[in-house]
């Protein structure tokens, strides 16, 4: 398998309007891969396509090999692709801890043995701890999520989406409202993650993403403009003009 995710012809319109179109990429095993460009490029649109929040209008998805276009978000998910949003999804009741246990539950078919407490699920909180610790989450297992501070709760979103145990990770701007201090720590653990995860996250910080991505995609009006590694993408005078800005990365 020579790539770990490819699209080929991707396309959504909304009526009259084409969101995305006609978008052929492939992503390579292990990427760290980002996907910019300006609001209203088609960057989440595209990223809903990949996960099956939205039916391609036409093209196709494929994971691996499998042709995965016709699949439902939750078998996707099975199949190992896994996402967070621009706008977390946690329990706010749940410790740290009991959140992970909960998703890793849910991915072994056993999320309803959770009336039972979380010390009683002895595997999935020992997966669930060595989880946190990736993460640097161990010191607040115990907190309840609403108590955390924003950057942890995208780390614990991020903890959340690796319970699945993805082959694929999607993120939506993971650093969205965060401080600039906090969120260089969250892609410090972004680009730790272990090498059999592919990642391809969406960016607005341009030091975040020249620092981070490893190849970058370039999206505009819905269609890919450009794709290299961060020298190429950096000087390339399509880029600045659309987007960079001519001062920028110069």
């Amino acid at each position: 398998m020579t790539t770990s995710l490819r699209t080929q012809g991707l396309s959504k319109r909304f009526g009259a309007f084409n969101a995305v179109s006609d978008v052929t990429l492939s992503f390579a095993p292990g990427a760290r891969h980002a996907l910019i460009g300006p609001n209203g490029a088609g960057k989440t649109t595209f990223i809903n396509l990949l996960t099956g929040f939205l039916p391609a209008s036409a093209g196709e998805v494929f994971l691996g090999d499998e042709n995965i276009t016709a699949l439902p978000q939750h078998a996707r998910v099975k199949r190992g692709m896994a996402r967070t949003f621009q706008i977390n999804t946690l329990f706010p009741g749940l410790t740290v801890l009991e959140s992970v246990v909960l998703a890793i539950c849910e991915r072994q078919g056993r999320a309803g043995v959770l009336h039972r407490t979380v010390a009683a699920q002895r595997d999935a909180t020992d997966e669930g701890l060595a989880l946190l610790k990736t993460l640097r989450l161990t010191r607040e297992r115990n907190e309840t999520t609403r108590n955390l501070a924003y950057g942890k709760q995208r780390l614990l979103e991020i903890a959340l989406a690796l319970a699945t145990r993805p082959k694929i990770l999607l993120l939506d701007e993971p650093a969205a409202g965060i401080p600039a201090g906090e969120s260089t720590d969250l892609f410090d653990v972004i680009s730790q993650l272990p090498r059999d995860v592919t990642v391809l996250f969406i960016e607005h910080d341009m030091d975040l993403v020249f620092r981070f991505a490893e190849r970058i995609t370039v999206m505009v009006g819905g269609k890919l403009l450009t794709e290299g590694a961060p020298a190429q993408i950096a000087s390339d005078p399509r880029v600045k003009e659309v987007y960079l800005g001519e001062a920028q990365h110069a």
